[in-house]
């Protein structure tokens, strides 16, 4: 496998709407995300959720690698169908990307079977990230800390399973702090949740957070396919006694 195949998906409600979202991500927060990733050596596509199938039928998922999710609004217009396919494709290798609001989209409620519920201020506030594990493959070559000068605050206690990695902690002016950074294996698929990117501030386009997602990507990717040894009947390896 050369590369990710990589399915940038965003309900592309907000900037489709005259105000602060379209100012800052003209023509989508896909596309602008997209960007990022062609800039750091990984194509995209896009889809969003007013394309045939929501952009999460059969066909767009069996060609997708790692799926890269924004939402906020709109979780409960995801139909429950479009779910399914995308949580079995997780357990049966397909990486998950899920940012800021994704922490309340279906598929990743589905596969941490919790509320995902958190604490949360739009107010720009400062926030400051630190790397708690600084070897960890998404934290490559990334600053620690970083500031990012505008953002919505997210606080804990933020109703997850404990994660598998905890990369990212997030500290706030208001003085909250957060699991920014955390990821998680499901079946055969990875999940990282990166907290960042409010649809009226400016944090994709903030070089660190970039570098945050690309490496998320790169560290969702499937492993090299092979036989996968659950939900099969099995011979024993040896003769059994009688």
């Amino acid at each position: 496998m050369d590369g990710p195949r990589v399915t940038i998906w965003n309900e592309f409600r907000h900037e489709r709407e005259p105000g602060p979202a379209a100012d800052v991500y003209p023509g989508g927060i896909h596309r602008h995300l997209a960007d990022a990733l062609a800039e750091a050596g990984i194509p995209a596509r896009t889809a969003v959720l007013d394309d045939p199938d929501q952009g999460l039928g059969a066909d767009d998922l069996a060609r997708t690698d790692v799926l890269v999710w924004w939402g906020h609004r709109h979780h409960a217009a995801v139909s429950d169908e479009a779910v399914a396919r995308v949580t079995a494709r997780v357990l049966d290798g397909m990486g998950l990307v899920a940012l800021h609001s994704s922490h309340f989209s279906k598929p990743f409620l589905a596969l941490m079977g919790t509320s995902g519920r958190l604490s949360w201020r739009v107010a720009g506030e400062r926030e400051r990230i630190w790397c708690v594990d600084p070897g960890h493959p998404v934290a490559a070559g990334v600053e620690t800390p970083f500031v990012i000068e505008a953002e919505e605050m997210y606080g804990e206690p933020f109703d997850v399973p404990p994660p598998d990695d905890l990369v990212f902690v997030s500290w706030f002016q208001g003085g909250e702090v957060f699991r920014s950074g955390c990821g998680w294996r499901r079946g055969r698929g990875r999940v990282f949740y990166f907290r960042p990117g409010h649809e009226t501030f400016r944090a994709y386009h903030h070089p660190q957070v970039r570098r945050v997602i690309a490496n998320a990507v790169r560290w969702a990717m499937p492993a090299a396919p092979g036989p996968w040894p659950c939900g099969r009947r099995s011979d024993p390896a040896e003769p059994l006694a009688r």
